[in-house]
C-alpha cells in the first residue's frame, strides 16, 4: 500500500501570494490560483489567518487549523459558533462556520478560535 502524508498539518503554516494588501490577524480567503485576500463576510473561502501584514503580490504566510486569533466583529461569547466577519474580521454566525470562539470577546477585541477548517 502507497504510504501517506498531507501536505499542510492543522496549525502548519503555507504560504500563497496576496491579491490584494492584507493585515497579519486577518482572516483571509482564496482569490484566485495561489492567491488569497481579507475574506468577506460568512466567506466559504476561508484558508486560515495572515501571518502579517502583506501587499498586493507579496507571499503571505498563513495559519491554518488549530487555534488562532483574530479581531472580533460584533460581540463574540466563548463556546459560539464563528465564520469570517467583513474585511477578516471573526463573527459569529453558522453561514460558513470555520470554528469555536474561546474566548468571550468585545467588538474590536481579541478573540481566540479553534480552527475546523
Amino acid at each position: 500500500m502507497a504510504e501517506y502524508l498531507p501536505t499542510f498539518k492543522p496549525g502548519q503554516a503555507f504560504t500563497l501570494k496576496a491579491s490584494a494588501a492584507i493585515t497579519g490577524g486577518q482572516v483571509v480567503e482564496v482569490t484566485g490560483s495561489g492567491t488569497v485576500g481579507p475574506a468577506g463576510a460568512a466567506s466559504t473561502k476561508v484558508v486560515g489567518v495572515a501571518a502579517f501584514d502583506a501587499a498586493t503580490n507579496d507571499n503571505v504566510t498563513i495559519y491554518a487549523g488549530g487555534v488562532q486569533h483574530g479581531t472580533a466583529s460584533g460581540a463574540v461569547t466563548a463556546g459560539d459558533v464563528v465564520q469570517a466577519g467583513a474585511a477578516g474580521t471573526i463573527a459569529t454566525g453558522t453561514v460558513a462556520p470555520v470554528g469555536i470562539a474561546l474566548n468571550t470577546a468585545a467588538n474590536g477585541a481579541d478573540v481566540r478560535v479553534l480552527f475546523n477548517r
